[in-house]
């Protein structure tokens, strides 16, 4: 039974029942449960997680059978919405943005990656896979899970192969570009796909001299090249993204990449103070808060970052900035923005707000899905 509290939040359209919006439900282990309210009237059904914070994911209404064929149809529909996509690695299913809560399917080419990130899911992982299989065909499903929210669950962290082959390396294509993902052991799911629209339009802006920080493969980095960057530093503290940046560079053949292995406050610090200049800078961070506790923390980093980053901007430039910290909402990161600029000394424009692709689509009852917050600013000093 669903409190008065939890069924404003469904009424409402939000698909998440915690805990304390439940009644008593001792002894019910994972998987599938029908939701009713207070007088017992149907909700839908939900996908049940003992020992979450998050108890229930609301999946369909009571007239629905909640079977193999209702995932598959479910992933076909999310599929079918990405139907004008030509990049080759793109999100299929963005969890509850799609209507498919804690799951998360990616595509590179002929290979799939996916995301099981709740006991209640896990407790139907064959019908997902067998959904995934029938609607996407894919030569390989690589399971990812292993993302630290399963710890909530009291699930194990694990990378499995679930069916076919799938190789450390895989080409996916970006515009024009060749990149390569790296499904078992990189980001994500092998590649941050959610910025994939982001690397074209800075791309596009590329000029002059050009900086990429937290670079990873270079998605940003290669893009600026391909725009026409005479020279882009690609700054980031792992020695395997960079080797995989320099790889992708020379695989599209563009010059002009200059890897460089450092932390990025040290690098950042050092080259304002020696007046650096770059036509464009990126900030592509981490996320830096990963629970409430720590949003004062992430906020101040954020900061000095974009400080210096601001810093750095030659006349004119552009500075693409983002956070994907789930914990620091929007107003948060944009009143941090505003007060970069000015302790940056630096006239600032706001050319265009950004979010995620659209592969990752943000529904608007469940703020949750926004997690990727960018701005394009413009020094006009």
């Amino acid at each position: 039974m669903v409190t008065p509290k939890g069924l404003g939040r469904l009424r409402r359209g939000h698909p998440w029942v915690y805990r304390s919006d439940l009644g008593r439900h001792e002894g019910l282990e994972a998987g599938l449960i029908a939701l009713v309210d207070g007088k017992g009237k149907g909700l839908g059904t939900a996908l049940f997680s003992p020992h979450s914070e998050i108890r229930a994911r609301w999946l369909a209404p009571p007239s629905a059978s909640v079977d193999a064929a209702w995932w598959t149809a479910a992933v076909r529909a999310a599929a079918e919405r990405r139907a004008g996509i030509a990049d080759t690695g793109y999100r299929v299913a963005h969890a509850e943005g799609d209507g498919l809560p804690s799951l998360v399917v990616d595509r590179y080419g002929d290979i799939a990656v996916a995301q099981l990130l709740s006991a209640g899911l896990e407790s139907v992982r064959g019908q997902v896979v067998d959904a995934i299989r029938a609607v996407l065909a894919p030569r390989g499903l690589l399971l990812r899970n292993d993302a630290a929210v399963r710890q909530l669950e009291r699930l194990p962290r694990e990378t499995t192969l679930s069916f076919g082959d799938v190789p450390e390396r895989v080409p996916y294509t970006e515009g024009a570009l060749t990149l390569d993902a790296a499904p078992w052991k990189g980001q994500k799911t092998g590649a941050y796909l959610d910025q994939r629209e982001n690397h074209e339009v800075v791309g596009r802006l590329a000029r002059g001299r050009c900086l990429d920080v937290f670079c990873y493969h270079g998605g940003f980095a290669l893009q600026m090249l391909k725009g026409g960057a005479r020279e882009v530093v690609a700054l980031d503290s792992s020695t395997e993204a960079l080797l995989v940046a320099e790889e992708s560079a020379r695989r599209n053949r563009l010059k002009g990449l200059v890897p460089v292995e450092a932390n990025a406050f040290d690098w950042l610090r050092e080259a304002a103070a020696g007046r650096e200049r770059y036509d464009v800078v990126v900030l592509d961070p981490p996320a830096f808060a990963k629970d409430r506790r720590s949003v004062e923390g992430a906020l101040a980093g954020y900061k000095e970052l974009n400080i210096r980053a601001l810093r750095l901007l030659a006349r004119g430039g552009h500075l693409f900035t983002a956070s994907c910290s789930y914990h620091v909402h929007r107003g948060d990161f944009f009143g941090m923005l505003t007060d970069a600029a000015a302790d940056s000394g630096r006239r600032i424009q706001i050319v265009e707000i950004r979010g995620a692709s659209p592969d990752h689509p943000e529904m608007i009852t469940c703020p949750e899905t926004g997690y990727l917050k960018a701005a394009l600013l413009r020094a006009i000093d």
